[in-house]
């Protein structure tokens, strides 16, 4: 079973992915910053941002979406990743067309329960961590989890794509 913080964050699409899978989680809310991004998470509730794990939307030269994990503290190298995934180019989704491919808000997108199957890249770094802290499918609201989950339940293919920020 999930361990609970003091705050229970009501089931999000991702949360109810992990329980299924009834792999172990913890839940960090914090107070939810426009634009606050993963370094104001990490900051708040005072972790490394190198262990705060960004999803991102992007999508190829036909607009196919994907989904990159990213640590809170490094920048995608568009051009690296595309050359790695075999694709002719890389880049983000407009906002609205990432929360049309996710079924999440922007700023509480969540690789787990996704509305649409994508292809999930993660920087192979991540999965050198012990845990790592992922957003649960709510703006404000982090996930505790072992970084391997991304690929025993995503599938996710290591890249490295980092750059520093």
């Amino acid at each position: 079973m999930a361990k609970k913080d003091k705050t229970h964050v009501s089931e999000t699409p991702a949360t109810a992915v992990l329980r299924e899978a009834k792999v172990a989680f913890t839940e960090h809310p914090y107070e939810y910053l426009d634009h606050g991004g993963a370094q104001y998470s990490a900051a708040v509730l005072g972790f490394d941002p190198f262990t705060v794990v960004k999803t991102l939307v992007m999508q190829d030269q036909d607009a196919k979406p994907l989904i990159v994990l990213m640590h809170g503290n490094r920048t995608v190298s568009t051009k690296n990743l595309a050359r790695q995934i075999g694709a002719k180019s890389v880049e983000p989704c407009k906002p609205e067309v990432a929360q049309r491919h996710s079924g999440y808000q922007v700023g509480g997108t969540s690789p787990f329960g996704t509305r649409r199957e994508m292809p999930v890249f993660i920087e192979s770094t991540i999965l050198e961590l012990p845990k790592i802290f992922i957003n649960g499918g709510r703006r404000g609201y982090l996930v505790g989890i072992d970084p391997q989950l991304c690929v025993q339940l995503l599938g996710a293919r290591p890249v490295r794509c980092a750059l520093a920020e």
